[in-house]
C-alpha cells in the first residue's frame, strides 16, 4: 500500500494546514506557496484519482462538487470571481498526484498568474 498523499495527511491532522472548507467529500486548504492573494486548493478526500482526467471519467459528480466548492470559496473570499486551474501531469507543474484544483482570486487587474 502506498503512503497517504500530503493532502490526506493534512486532512487527518498529521501535517498542519488551514482547512477553509469541508463538504463531506471535498475539502479546501490554503496553498503553502501562494501564487495570488487568494490561492486555495480544492481536494477530494479520496485518493482514487491522480488527475482531473481520471476524476472526470470516474466520478463526474465529485468533479462537480469540486467546482461548487471553488465557487463557494471565491464567493466568500474573492467577490465570486476566480480562476480555476487543474494541472494534469508532471511536465505542467503537477507535483502531488492526488487530484486537486487551484482556486486563484483577488488578482490585480490584467495580471494573470501563469503556472
Amino acid at each position: 500500500m502506498s503512503e497517504p498523499s500530503i493532502f490526506t495527511r493534512i486532512l487527518t491532522g498529521d501535517i498542519p494546514g488551514e482547512i477553509l472548507l469541508d463538504t463531506g467529500r471535498v475539502f479546501a486548504i490554503r496553498d503553502i506557496d501562494p501564487q495570488a492573494p487568494l490561492h486555495v486548493l480544492v481536494i477530494p478526500k479520496t485518493e482514487e484519482y491522480r488527475d482531473v482526467t481520471e476524476l472526470a471519467a470516474g466520478d463526474p459528480t465529485l468533479l462537480a462538487e469540486m467546482v461548487a466548492a471553488a465557487k463557494r470559496i471565491a464567493d466568500e473570499h474573492a467577490n465570486g470571481e476566480y480562476r480555476l486551474i487543474f494541472n494534469n501531469g508532471a511536465s505542467v507543474a503537477q507535483s502531488v498526484f492526488h487530484v486537486h484544483a487551484h482556486v486563484l482570486g483577488n488578482l490585480e487587474e490584467n495580471k494573470l498568474v501563469g503556472f
